[in-house]
């Protein structure tokens, strides 16, 4: 089939455009190549991609009304994954429009594209970090997310807002996945993994916040992609038990779903650190600091939906996917 996926350059993208091209799919992939974090590093991941024929590569903001618009009067996308977002939580103290331009106005965008355009199935990424002040863990998909404590998260709950609405009232088949701390090779490098194997190998002392006291579902890249996969192969169906009377968030008389896809298991930060520093050989220096702001103390996925719904069993425990990502990072940067 033929799939618009946003994103291409990101690290989920390349990783779901590289499997869905194995299998054969059409990927038209898009990307604006922000300056986030190190362009070189999202070129390379799209060099890995423009091999295939199967693989169209578009140069795009989703921000941009008419280009998306063209975008999909020209390519008229079976099936479509949103991934593209100004991702991470404390630079929303920098740079909060980011977010809303690209987390709000550009998912509008690819809505209207699905509205005037019809796909078979929209599958969007939305956050863990939408589970905001909840403390009941593990995070369910049916609990209530109306409390977030980052902007990133806001725009996020925003987003599943704006799709159940599009499914609501243009029949739009859409599902939303909550991601948790994915992680491995070809990662961001505004990310944990990556800034502490970059520093420990330096000698440089890491940042540890909240005094090494968090707890993260930790998600290796290989079972992302496996449950986006899964998940954009069936198209969400309205649930013929939902009443308005007790709605379940979850799920909607709409064809509209959301998902949680992460490890199902929570890892305390010193653990993962002590991953780390045995997969490097190295101890490292710590800077012990409070919690952040828009940071929450724990995450943990129920993940037992799409578990009934899909047969999605993540399989990656940490010590294997630090393994596998120490390789990447020293062979990707030539370290001894």
């Amino acid at each position: 089939m033929k799939v618009l996926v946003t994103g291409t350059a990101g690290f989920i993208g390349a990783a779901l455009a590289r499997k869905l091209l194995a299998r054969g799919d059409e990927v038209v992939g898009v990307d604006n190549l922000s300056d986030y974090y190190d362009v070189r590093l999202k070129q390379a991941r799209l060099t890995r991609l423009t091999g295939s024929e199967n693989f169209r590569d578009v140069r795009l903001d989703i921000s941009d009304r008419e280009g998306v618009e063209k975008l999909f009067a020209s390519e008229k996308p079976e099936r479509v994954v949103n991934l593209a977002a100004q991702a991470g939580v404390r630079y929303a103290a920098k740079n909060p429009h980011a977010y809303t331009q690209t987390n709000v106005v550009g998912f509008l965008n690819i809505l209207e594209g699905c509205r005037h355009h019809p796909v078979e199935h929209l599958v969007f990424a939305s956050s863990s970090s939408v589970y905001g002040a909840n403390t009941k863990v593990p995070f369910s998909v049916h609990d209530n997310v109306d409390h977030p404590v980052s902007l990133y998260a806001a725009t996020k709950k925003c987003d599943e807002l704006m799709a159940h609405a599009y499914s609501h009232l243009y029949g739009i088949s859409a599902t939303g996945l909550r991601f948790f701390t994915v992680y491995g090779p070809w990662g961001r490098p505004d990310m944990s993994l990556f800034l502490f194997v970059k520093k420990i190998l330096a000698g440089e002392p890491i940042d540890v916040f909240n005094y090494g006291k968090h707890q993260r579902d930790f998600t290796y890249i290989d079972d992302i992609v496996d449950g986006v996969v899964r998940v954009l192969d069936r198209s969400a169906q309205p649930n013929p038990e939902w009443s308005g009377d007790a709605p379940d968030p979850a799920s909607s008389s709409a064809p509209y779903a959301l998902y949680n896809i992460g490890n199902n298991k929570s890892v305390e930060l010193e653990h993962y650190i002590k991953v780390i520093e045995d997969c490097l050989g190295k101890k490292a220096k710590r800077n012990l600091l409070p919690l952040q702001p828009g940071d929450v103390i724990a995450t943990w996925a129920d993940v037992d939906d799409l578990a009934t719904d899909l047969s999605y069993r993540p399989s990656t425990p940490v010590e294997v996917g630090v393994k596998r990502f120490v390789e990447w990072y020293k062979d990707y940067y030539g370290v001894a």
